[in-house]
């Protein structure tokens, strides 16, 4: 409840962002964050999926701002690298802040 309106607190997964929240997408972002710059081919091992299913995921994350796509040449090799934004690195702080309160809630039921 909340001293100032004696209404109850939004539950935390109201809070969750559908961008960040779906499973591959968080997989991305959380990658990405610990790698700080990583290569598409990586990601769609680490991920286990398509390279047209990693690109639709990554065209999502880029259009909301979270991700920097980086094409380039490694050798005479196309690659292409993934970063994280400082808005990106943000909903993935937000969205693991949410998912300890559920999980705080599960784990202690009731309180």
């Amino acid at each position: 409840m909340t001293a100032e309106a004696g209404l109850p607190d939004a539950h935390p997964v109201t809070g969750l962002d559908d961008v960040v929240h779906q499973r591959v997408r968080l997989g991305i972002l959380t990658i990405t964050h610990e790698a700080r710059r990583v290569e598409f081919g990586y990601l769609k091992a680490q991920l286990e999926l398509t390279a047209g299913n990693l690109s639709q995921h990554l065209g999502v994350l880029e259009t909301a701002g979270l991700v920097e796509v980086e094409k380039g040449y490694a050798g005479r090799r196309g690659r292409t690298w993934i970063t994280l934004t400082a808005a990106g690195s943000a909903a993935l702080a937000e969205e693991i802040g949410r998912l300890k309160l559920l999980i705080a809630r599960v784990e202690t039921p009731g309180e």
